[in-house]
């Protein structure tokens, strides 16, 4: 119950300090700008719904977040994820209880990571569509489900929800094998926009990615 309350004061302290002003004024004014959007989060709800449960509570499902944090960056790709949360919790798949945790381990600290992870690559490394989408797509994709799986697994323990040998044998050790998948899905996507709707990507800045000299 503490956990639970912690969780859900975080996640309302997260989100009112990280509101990002511009985005309801181009959400109204732009069409185009409604469908990526509402796409976004309908994506994710399927890539969530789409889930093998290990144990209550636990289950292994892609995540989408590295991708929609690089079409929206970290502010916005974290309210776009409160849609589906919030169908989550309608349909009961998440309990309203675990509801601030979970949006804590599968979207904010992982938006925040993969954000984290861009702007690396940005600053220190050659800025290249190559480095673009292998960097800062691909392996920030594959490292972000890790996290996610480990935060995921620290929280059903510290909430005693399940003895550690139970969370590493049945949930954690399939964090390796879900990773690469991960990272392929959302580097396929990204490498696809990249090439025909770079407009898409908040990230991706074409005169410094696509320069030849």
């Amino acid at each position: 119950m503490v956990l639970n309350m912690l969780g859900w004061g975080l996640l309302l302290a997260l989100l009112w300090l990280s509101f990002p002003r511009e985005f309801w004024p181009k959400l109204k004014a732009e069409p185009e700008y409604q469908h990526l959007v509402f796409g976004s989060a309908a994506v994710l709800l399927l890539l969530w719904l789409l889930q093998a449960r290990i144990y209550d509570g636990l289950a292994v499902h892609f995540l989408g977040i590295t991708l929609v944090t690089l079409c929206h960056g970290w502010r916005i790709a974290v309210w776009i994820c409160l849609l589906p949360l919030l169908v989550m919790l309608a349909l009961g798949q998440v309990p309203p209880a675990d509801g601030g945790l979970y949006a804590l381990c599968t979207f904010v600290l992982p938006a925040l990571f993969s954000a984290g992870i861009f702007w690396f690559s940005y600053y220190s490394l050659p800025r290249h569509l190559f480095i673009y989408i292998f960097v800062a797509a691909f392996f920030a994709s594959a490292l972000t489900m890790l996290l996610h799986m480990g935060l995921t697994s620290a929280w059903f323990f510290l909430d005693g929800r399940y003895p550690w040998h139970i969370i590493q044998d049945n949930y954690l050790v399939l964090s390796l094998l879900i990773s690469f998948p991960e990272a392929l899905l959302n580097g396929m996507a990204v490498t696809l926009m990249a090439l025909y709707r770079p407009h898409w990507l908040r990230t991706f800045f074409e005169n410094e990615y696509l320069r030849t000299d």
